[in-house]
Formats: C-alpha cells, sequence, structure tokens
C-alpha cells in the first residue's frame, strides 16, 4: 500500500528549497517581524525617502487637470461604486455574447439596477460630468443636454423605449473599445509596435504580454505557442530593423516578450509534475532559443501560489539548459505577497551561481490575493501563503529588493509598481545600481512622467503591455479597472486632494511596526474559518511538496489490510470471511468482512432497545463532546482513512481527502448543532403562575443505510447526526464499503460512544436492511440511496403494525447544468468535466445533462470534447490521475448497456481514453453525447457520462418544464452573467440545491446544507440547520407553581 502517492513524489530537494517550502504558509507575525529588520533604513536615509516620495506626488498633483478623460472616468466609476462595478460587468459580458437577444437582455437587466445620475456633475471632466453617458451612448466625447443631465434615468429610460437596447448595446461596446485602448497595446503585435513607436511611448521599454486565458484543450496551448512564436520574431525583426538607428543599445534596450505557462499546457498543474515536464519544458526552452536568437528578453509571468514552485523547477531547468549559454535575457516575474518570495530569491541567486548566468526579475506584489485567500480557507490549509495585510506585501516589497540589490550580478532587476514611496525607496536602495522599473500600459503614466528622463530620476521603465482582440481582453480588462478603480489602489489616490500627501506616501515599514496583529484581524486563518461555531476540517495542501510527503509516510504507516465482522455486543456472527478486492485493479485484495446473520440482526435490535434510554439522558453538551473527539481521531488517523477511501472505494487521492474532511465537518457541525438545539430546554411563554418547557429526546433505535459512493461522510454524517439526538443506532453500509464503515464504527467507539448504542452489521441489503426495515422496534431510518429502495424502505416501515416510523431518504437526480450565451464558455466547460466526470460521476450531485444555448453551443462542445482528451483515467492512488474507476461490475455492466443505448440514439461527442494501468479493474471510460430531448434518459445514469442539449434563448421556460417534469429535484447548475435568467431559472427549477457559475458538485457542511425535493429526497437538509430536528420527539412540560399555595413571584412584585 506504500505505492499510494509515493512513486509521484519529488526528489529531495536542497538545503535553498527546502526553506522555501517550509516557508509556504509560515506564521505571519514572525514572517513580517523578519522582513521589518530587512526592510527597515536608518531614520536619516527614511527621511530622504519620505521627501523624494513627497516631490513626487506633489508633481503629479501639479499636473492632475491635465489628467486623460478616460482617467477621469476610471476614477469617478470605482469600486466603491456599484455602478462602476456593474458597468465593467455589463462590458465583460457584452462582448461575449454572440447573439443579440441575450446582449438585449443583459443591458435591460443591469442598467436599470444603478443610481447612475449621482455621478453626473461630480467631476470638472467634461467625460463624467457631461459625457459619462455621452461616451457609452455615441462612443464620443459628447456634451449631454442639461435637460437629459437633470433627469438622466427619463433620458435613458426615452431612449431605450425609442431606439431599444440594440443602441445600447452598440454604445457599450463603443465604449469598451475606448478603454481596451487605454489598457491594451495593441490588437496584433504589429499594432502594439508601432504604438509604441508614438512620440508619448518611445520614451519607455516594452514587454508585450500575448493576452489570453489559460489553456484547457491541447489545441489552445498549440495556438497560444504559436502566437508567441510570432510574436518573437516580430519584435526580434523590429529590433533588427532599428539596428542601424542605434535605438536599442543592448538586449535590455530592447522590446521583450512575457508569457504565461498557464497558456503552454493545459494541464500545468502539480499532480502533472512528470507531463510538465516532459512537455512544457521542451515549449518554454524553444521560445527562449528563438528569443535570444532575435536579441531580446523573455520573463515568465508568475501565476497561483500552489504552482509556484513547479514553475520554478520548470524555469531552472530551461535557464540551465546549455544552448541558452551567454543569454542574459531569461528572467521571471516574483510575487512579494507570496511568504516564500525571499528565499525564493536566495534559491534562483543559488541556481545563478550554478550555472553562471543571471537572471532578470520583475519583482511585482501579486494579482491573485482574493482567490488565494479563498483557496486557502476552502482548502483548510495550515495558514496562507500570502501576507493578509497590504502594508506587509509592501513591506515584503522592499525587503525582497534589498535582497536582489544584495546578490549583485546575479539579477538584473527590475520593480513593477505605481506607488511613489516604492518608487523613490528602491531609487534610494540601488545606491547607482543598474536595474529598472515597470508599470502596466494605461495605469501610472501621470506617476512615471516625473520618474523617467535625465531631468527626472534617469532610471528606466518598462512598460507591461497586453496585446489581444476585445474578446481575449476581457479578463485582463476587469481585473486593471477594478484595480485601478479600487479605494485602494495608489492610482487612484494619487490625485485625490482629501487625502493628505504625507499618509499616501507613509513608510509601510512604520505603518507595520504599529500594529498590534500583524496579520489582519478580520481575516481568520483557515481553521478558523467558522469563527466559535466550529473549527473548519483540515485539508491537504496538495502544492505544498511537505505535505504531500507527509501525507505520503501517513499512509505508507497504516495498516496493509482490513478485517471487518458485525460489532453487535454478545454476539457471535459466524459467517465465511468474503474477500474485498480493490477496484483499480480486483487482483489486490484489500481486506475481507463477514456478514451478519439473522441471530446477530436479532441481538442488535434488542440492545439498541435496552442502551437507548441512559444514552438518551446522557447531556447533550456530553454527547457533542464524543463528537468533536471523533473529528479529531480522524484528523489523526486520516492516512488511514484516505487509504481505505482509495483502495476499497476507488477514490481519487484529492476525493478522499475531501471524504474525510466532509466526515469531520458532520462532526464538529452536529455536536454544535446539538449543544444550542438539545442543550437545555426551551421555555415558552404562558400566563403566571405557571412554567412550560419543551424537551427534544431521541425517538429510539435509529438504522443508518448509507451508500458506497459516500462510505465515510455519509455514514458518518447519518451515524452521528442520529446519535447526537440521543438514539441508539444500527449502522448498516453498503456491501461494497463495508471496510471504511467498521473503521469508522471503532473510531466512534474508541471515542466514547457505548457499544451497544452504535452497532455494526455489515450484511447484503435483501437480508439485513430488510429485517431491520420491517422490525417495529426501530423509530426511524435515515437512507441515501437509489429512489427505488428509498420507496421500499418506506412501504417496509408502513406495513409494520408499530408506531408510524421516520424516514429521511436522499436519493437520486436528473441533475442539469444551464449555460446561456452570456457565461464564459471555458468556465462552462471546466465546471461540466468536474461536475460529470470526477469522482468517475459517482455522486448524486453529478451533472448529467449539460443545456447549452444554441449561439454558444457549437463552441461550448468542441472545447468539451478537447478538454475530455486532457483527462487521466486510471490508477487512483497517483496524484496525476483525474478519474478512478466505478465501484463494481453491476455498475460498469449498466453504465455499458446506457453507452449501447446512446451510441444508437444519440451524437457522441467524445469518449475519454482509458489509461494502460486500467486492464484489470472496472473502469469506464468517460464519455459525453448530444441528444435531442431530455425525454431520451429514463432514469438517472450514475456514472461518467454527460448529455448535452442545445436550447433557443427564446426556450427558457420549456427548459425549466422539462427539468421540472423529471420528478427529480437535486442540483442545478447555472452559467449566466444575468442576474434576471438566474432568477428565473433558481426560482422556477425546484431543486435542493442550485449553484451559479461555479461547479455543482461538492457540498460543504453547515455551507451548502445537501438534499433535495420530489424523487430526490424527503428532507430535510444533511449538514443543515433543520436536520437533527428530524432526529428528536418533543415532549412538554407544565408546571402549576401556584399548586403549593400562591404565586409568590407575582405578589412580590412591589410598585
Amino acid at each position: 500500500m506504500s505505492d499510494i502517492l509515493k512513486p509521484e513524489l519529488p526528489a529531495p530537494a536542497d538545503a535553498a528549497r527546502a526553506r522555501m517550502t517550509a516557508a509556504y504558509c509560515r506564521d505571519e507575525t514572525e514572517a513580517v517581524n523578519e522582513l521589518l529588520a530587512q526592510a527597515a533604513l536608518p531614520s536619516a536615509e527614511r527621511d530622504l525617502v519620505l521627501a523624494r516620495a513627497t516631490e513626487l506626488v506633489a508633481r503629479v498633483r501639479a499636473k492632475a487637470d491635465q489628467k486623460s478623460a478616460v482617467e477621469s472616468f476610471m476614477r469617478e466609476y470605482d469600486l466603491s461604486s456599484e455602478e462602476g462595478v456593474l458597468l465593467m460587468c455589463v462590458a465583460e459580458a457584452l462582448l461575449r455574447i454572440p447573439d443579440k437577444t441575450t446582449a438585449d437582455k443583459l443591458i435591460s437587466d443591469k442598467l436599470g439596477e444603478a443610481n447612475w445620475e449621482a455621478h453626473l456633475g461630480k467631476s470638472d471632466s467634461v467625460l463624467v460630468n457631461a459625457g459619462t453617458w455621452g461616451l457609452m451612448l455615441t462612443g464620443k466625447l459628447v456634451t449631454l443636454a442639461e435637460e437629459t443631465q437633470r433627469n438622466f434615468v427619463g433620458a435613458l429610460k426615452r431612449l431605450i423605449g425609442r431606439s431599444g437596447e440594440p443602441v445600447i448595446r452598440l454604445a457599450v461596446r463603443q465604449a469598451m473599445r475606448i478603454m481596451g485602448h487605454q489598457f491594451v497595446m495593441g490588437r496584433t503585435i504589429k499594432e502594439a509596435l508601432d504604438r509604441a513607436d508614438e512620440k508619448d511611448n518611445r520614451p519607455y521599454r516594452y514587454s508585450y504580454d500575448m493576452l489570453g486565458e489559460a489553456a484547457l484543450t491541447q489545441p489552445d496551448a498549440e495556438r497560444y505557442h504559436r502566437a508567441y512564436l510570432d510574436a518573437i520574431r516580430a519584435l526580434g525583426a523590429r529590433v533588427q530593423a532599428e539596428a542601424a538607428s542605434g535605438r536599442y543599445r543592448d538586449i535590455l534596450d530592447a522590446p521583450s516578450i512575457s508569457i504565461k505557462l498557464s497558456a503552454l499546457h493545459p494541464r500545468y498543474e502539480v499532480g502533472k509534475r512528470a507531463r510538465v515536464h516532459a512537455e512544457l519544458v521542451p515549449k518554454l526552452l524553444e521560445l527562449a532559443q528563438l528569443a535570444k536568437t532575435q536579441g531580446i528578453c523573455l520573463t515568465v509571468d508568475a501565476e497561483e501560489a500552489d504552482r509556484l514552485e513547479l514553475s520554478l523547477e520548470v524555469i531552472a531547468a530551461v535557464h540551465a539548459d546549455l544552448s541558452l549559454a551567454g543569454w542574459q535575457g531569461f528572467g521571471l516575474a516574483v510575487q512579494a505577497y507570496q511568504k516564500r518570495a525571499p528565499f525564493v530569491i536566495d534559491w534562483l541567486a543559488e541556481q545563478a551561481h550554478k550555472v553562471g548566468q543571471r537572471w532578470c526579475v520583475r519583482l511585482v506584489k501579486g494579482a491573485y490575493w482574493d482567490s488565494e485567500v479563498k483557496r486557502a480557507q476552502e482548502g483548510g490549509h495550515a495558514g496562507y501563503p500570502v501576507y493578509t495585510r497590504k502594508p506587509n506585501t509592501d513591506v515584503s516589497y522592499l525587503a525582497c529588493a534589498q535582497r536582489l540589490f544584495d546578490h549583485g550580478a546575479l539579477f538584473y532587476p527590475a520593480f513593477a509598481t505605481h506607488n511613489a514611496h516604492t518608487i523613490a525607496a528602491i531609487h534610494h536602495m540601488a545606491r547607482g545600481r543598474p536595474f529598472e522599473f515597470q508599470r502596466l500600459h494605461g495605469m501610472g503614466a501621470d506617476l512615471y512622467a516625473e520618474v523617467i528622463g535625465e531631468n527626472n530620476l534617469a532610471v528606466p521603465c518598462r512598460v507591461y503591455a497586453p496585446v489581444g482582440t476585445h474578446e481575449d481582453l476581457l479578463p485582463y480588462l476587469v481585473r486593471r479597472l477594478l484595480e485601478n478603480g479600487a479605494n485602494t489602489s495608489f492610482v487612484n489616490r494619487i490625485v485625490d486632494a482629501n487625502l493628505a500627501i504625507k499618509d499616501l506616501v507613509a513608510d509601510p515599514v512604520e505603518t507595520v511596526r504599529h500594529f498590534t496583529s500583524k496579520a489582519h484581524p478580520r481575516i481568520p486563518q483557515p481553521a478558523g474559518l467558522f469563527g466559535e461555531q466550529r473549527k473548519n476540517s483540515m485539508g491537504v495542501n496538495l502544492g505544498n511538496d511537505n505535505e504531500l510527503k507527509t501525507l505520503a509516510d501517513a499512509i505508507a504507516a497504516s495498516p496493509q489490510t482490513w478485517a471487518a465482522t458485525p460489532l453487535v455486543p454478545g454476539a457471535t456472527p459466524g459467517g465465511t470471511p468474503q474477500n474485498v478486492t480493490d477496484p483499480a485493479d480486483r487482483r489486490r485484495v484489500v481486506g475481507s468482512w463477514v456478514a451478519a446473520d439473522a441471530a446477530t440482526v436479532e441481538r442488535a435490535l434488542t440492545n439498541a432497545v435496552a442502551a437507548q434510554p441512559e444514552w438518551d439522558r446522557l447531556p447533550a453538551a456530553s454527547r457533542a463532546k464524543i463528537l468533536e473527539h471523533t473529528a479529531d481521531l480522524m484528523e489523526a488517523s486520516r492516512g488511514e482513512l484516505i487509504a481505505l477511501c482509495v483502495r476499497e472505494a476507488g477514490k481519487t487521492i484529492p476525493d478522499a481527502i475531501a471524504e474525510v474532511r466532509e466526515a469531520v465537518d458532520f462532526c464538529r457541525y452536529y455536536a454544535r448543532e446539538a449543544r444550542q438545539m438539545l442543550g437545555h430546554p426551551a421555555a415558552l411563554p404562558g400566563p403566571t403562575g405557571e412554567s412550560n418547557q419543551l424537551f427534544l429526546h431521541g425517538r429510539g433505535v435509529f438504522v443508518a443505510i448509507s451508500p458506497w459512493n459516500f462510505p465515510l461522510a455519509i455514514f458518518m454524517g447519518q451515524v452521528v447526526a442520529a446519535l447526537v439526538t440521543g438514539n441508539a443506532v444500527i449502522a448498516k453500509p453498503a456491501e461494497q464499503t463495508n471496510l471504511v464503515a467498521f473503521r469508522a464504527t471503532q473510531l466512534l467507539h474508541e471515542a466514547g460512544v457505548p457499544a451497544a448504542v452504535l452497532q455494526l452489521l455489515p450484511g447484503d441489503g435483501a437480508v439485513v436492511g430488510a429485517a431491520l426495515t420491517r422490525d417495529p422496534r426501530v423509530a426511524g431510518v435515515v437512507f441515501t440511496g437509489s429512489t427505488e429502495t428509498a420507496r421500499a424502505i418506506n412501504r417496509s416501515l408502513a406495513a409494520r403494525d408499530a408506531a408510524i416510523g421516520v424516514l429521511i431518504a436522499e436519493t437520486g437526480g436528473q441533475n442539469a447544468l444551464i449555460a446561456d450565451s452570456s457565461s464564459l464558455p471555458e468556465q462552462v466547460v471546466k465546471d461540466a468535466i468536474g461536475s460529470a466526470f470526477y469522482s468517475a460521476g459517482q455522486r448524486c450531485s453529478c451533472a448529467r445533462v449539460l443545456f447549452v444555448q444554441e449561439d454558444i453551443a457549437d463552441k461550448v462542445i468542441a472545447m468539451l470534447a478537447g478538454a475530455m482528451d486532457e483527462l487521466k483515467i486510471g490508477e487512483p492512488r497517483l496524484l496525476s490521475t483525474d478519474i478512478g474507476p466505478v465501484i463494481d461490475e453491476d455498475a460498469k455492466k449498466i453504465l455499458d448497456a446506457h453507452a449501447a443505448r446512446m451510441d444508437q440514439e444519440a451524437r457522441l461527442i467524445k469518449v475519454a481514453k482509458l489509461g494502460e494501468d486500467c486492464a484489470h479493474g472496472t473502469f469506464f471510460a468517460p464519455r459525453a453525447y448530444e441528444i435531442a430531448s431530455l425525454g431520451q434518459l429514463q432514469r438517472e445514469v450514475f456514472g461518467p457520462v454527460l448529455h448535452v442539449l442545445r436550447w433557443k434563448a427564446s426556450e427558457l421556460a420549456q427548459v425549466i418544464d422539462a427539468i421540472n417534469a423529471t420528478g427529480y429535484g437535486l442540483t442545478l447548475g447555472v452559467h449566466s452573467r444575468i442576474d434576471s435568467t438566474i432568477e428565473t431559472i433558481s426560482r422556477g427549477v425546484k431543486v435542493g440545491n442550485c449553484y451559479v457559475n461555479r461547479n455543482q458538485i461538492g457540498a460543504v457542511v453547515g455551507v451548502q446544507p445537501f438534499g433535495g425535493e420530489g424523487l430526490s429526497g424527503t428532507g430535510p437538509k444533511a449538514g443543515g440547520p433543520h436536520y437533527l430536528a428530524r432526529f428528536v420527539t418533543e415532549r412538554t412540560l407544565t408546571i402549576n407553581t401556584t399548586a403549593a399555595g400562591g404565586n409568590a413571584s407575582l405578589l412580590t412584585l412591589g410598585e
């Protein structure tokens, strides 16, 4: 079993790399205190820097009235204004929507929501004052009539009424072209180069960035690779053309190229390390070799934190290639907001020393801060990879700058900043050593006009200049607009006369020194995400090599095989052990289990009935404490539990980690809910002289029948909900996953649940399950599985001559994902693949049907097919595997039969390729079909099959009706940028869980309570605030407090 994770672990790191990895999520206070010592200047020097920064800002403000109309527009519609955000959303989506109907719907949806007229007359700029909508409606800087200005909303409504949304649609597109010109250098590399030759632009150096999303498919990656090659050749040709003029004195003076590794490989991620090395290194090397021959620099942009060390491996492999010897133009960006940044610089210095070749390093602050914080919180990581306060990042930036200078000739540093204090500080610490500044095209031009040139600081500045069409511009542009307009943005604040210059150019070292808490007090650590309610479950950061190794070691140290038997005090089951084999390779025996016989079932019922009253009398707080102890035990045993999920259930490693986390979350969430709900009787109002209380008690004996697709999480969720509410539980797990259930039961017993209060009965559903559900001693059944089985249990409970039993059932779904033409096709495809195919399609919540608006259907379907080519199906023990086996041969036969029918009745879009290691397991290749109507699907297909349907913009009501007509109502995905469309769908489709603009799997306990309606279940939702109420019975106690001879409380009230 030691082969889980181990084969793909990286080789042991050298000392510098080890220091870097160790700092991944280091304590922020400790890190910042170190940085403060490194970034601080002596007081005399600090005063010089502040004086220089003050002078820069004063000069910019003196010329503030000369700023461009577009800059005025940007500052007015900043992030503090709803209108600014709406404007960006409208524009961003409009450029992407191919059909006019949806575009017009978006305009109606957004433009009525905002208070546009509040901005009119607020600025001296002609654009903001009179031309805010003149620009939007005509693309020209025009003056609006006074009447229009007085009653702007009325004028807008009249305009729409007279001309309709198409006029607005054209106007917004025109406005975005103006915005595009502000932030994008050109549509093509030639256009960008020509623009750089214009008089105002000639003083700057340029680095060109070819815009586009990350590659989702191999054709995407090839297209971006060709675009980079063409751009490098174009830059080289321009350098050659200028050779005679002497314009470019050296390689640093020449234009350069910036590239993103995510554009060059569709699976550039840590889990694909070997593939990335084999395929991405040669691509990057080819680009670097061409850049060398063309006499230009090439810089690799920084991306997300989890890919940092993988990117360094790729970049260092290229840097060390002998074909690049003597080339001084290869470099990368380093993000100062990452806690590893100083150690990255040290490691790069070692590589440069080893290879004998310098690095060009662009020091940036970092552009993905919000998503890094969210990712760490969602993943339950040990800490954040980034600083939680902006001033901390500013300090880190200065410390990293000093470090780059200290390493001398090993680096040519470039400092990307729009901050006057940073500019002044770096100019001071350089002490004449060579470096350059960098800024974004369209941002900070007024500040850098005071920096470049012999009469100013005489330091070169390179402009980071995006190149691309308006469609490619979207994500980049929106990010720039939001950055530019943010209230905290230096660019936005530099001309704000209400802000004192000394506050604007404050030394971040002094600012941070005075923080009582170095970490942001309102951003909890990931473990503290839920505050005092409960502790967040512990995840694994798969981008951290140390955590990967620790997990691999924990898995290797756990047992090699397991044996499950009934856990029933006083019973001696005599069944024959049955082997459990690995679904990924049936030749591998995982363990064995023994089925419960009739006598064992009877003994379990007798035990449970006898043990329940005493358990119910135990205070709810004591039962809750046992659940919390269980959660801690599971986290301590997670190596073994992950191994079990991989080996017995065929789960991939990320799925197994998520499974353990969900089980832990159930324990902690239900513990908290039980304390609140059952901790004290509820006092009820009534007349004086009387007390009325409501008590909650367990119902009696609950049977928990859990499925194989979440053998730990759903098993644990059912069992602990019934236990914490005072019930005795007889757990009957799915036959395919008895070993996981057995180990989970052992942990609950270890935590303090009495053996007779929780008993485990492995066995056949038709034998053990049926015997339990028809027994009159059973007060209720909690079940997850098929709708057919739920109906059978319901009938069995109803047929008893006993108290009416409770059934809590979560069943299947014919889950749909609806995408309209305002959605982003890349995101639709990514989420459809994750929702339909991951976990081998064996989640109740999986997407089975993708409704895609016909206007984008061809594009989405082509992209879906390409993305399916990138899936790796195979051995779930490896981190590089995306999709593992289906659970058993029976499941595979049902899927094979469905595929055979679809091959006849539908159009095949793609069948993913099975890996070579699939021969001995129950693997089913994920596939997608295009079908004509939802009626072709008679029942839920529980596996990795996606059915695609086209719909017209005018047919949304019919789509909603078709989904409701299936009778199922579990999950729904919606991809749209139009609020009214989202509202229509979410209100119209009767489902338990609706997810907008994300995937539709992975409901988090207490965050997205899970469960459906109709054929999809009874409710209440698991992991929600109403779930425990179904497991209890209510009793009221009324006491006449005057019976002893008077109402003392009333008589002693006084006046």
